[in-house]
């Protein structure tokens, strides 16, 4: 691996992940109208339904013009954010960071987000895995270092 190039990651939508948030806020608003029952507990349910697709439609359906479609990973903790409106923002990543081969979370200093959350549907699966390594390491892969007595002959 090398502090060397950037590389850019295009996002793509999420369906199954949109399904998920709008089925554990559809979950949550059936616990509200449970547990309130009459207008106001119908009114807070659908609220909470309301948020979940507003949720699912921005963060996983990537709909929303200030919608990540894209990263560009740097060396360190240093990266760019790729908006569906066009914008560029620089961002930090903190140091709160999810890695596993579900999904990647990250905690991100930019203006107006708070964490970034990215699943294998999201990437080709080479994206994903380089998406991974940069969240553990810090760094982008690169040509691999070989000894000159490791090569065939």
């Amino acid at each position: 691996m090398s502090d060397g190039p950037a590389v850019k990651l295009a996002l793509h939508p999420a369906p199954g992940l949109a399904v998920c948030i709008v089925a554990a806020h559809a979950a949550a608003a059936a616990c509200l109208w449970l547990l309130l029952p009459g207008y106001l507990g119908g009114a807070l349910a659908a609220l909470v339904l309301a948020l979940g697709v507003v949720v699912a439609w921005d963060r996983a359906l990537l709909r929303a013009t200030a919608s990540v479609r894209g990263l560009v990973l740097g060396a360190g903790d240093a990266a760019f954010l790729l908006l569906r409106d066009g914008r560029r923002i620089a961002a930090t990543v903190r140091k709160g960071r999810l890695v596993s081969r579900l999904c990647v979370t990250l905690a991100v200093r930019a203006p107006g987000r708070r964490s970034l959350m990215v699943t294998p549907g999201m990437l080709d699966p080479e994206s994903f895995r380089i998406l991974r390594l940069w969240a553990l390491w810090g760094r982008v892969p690169g040509q691999a270092a070989v000894a000159s007595r490791q090569l065939p002959y």
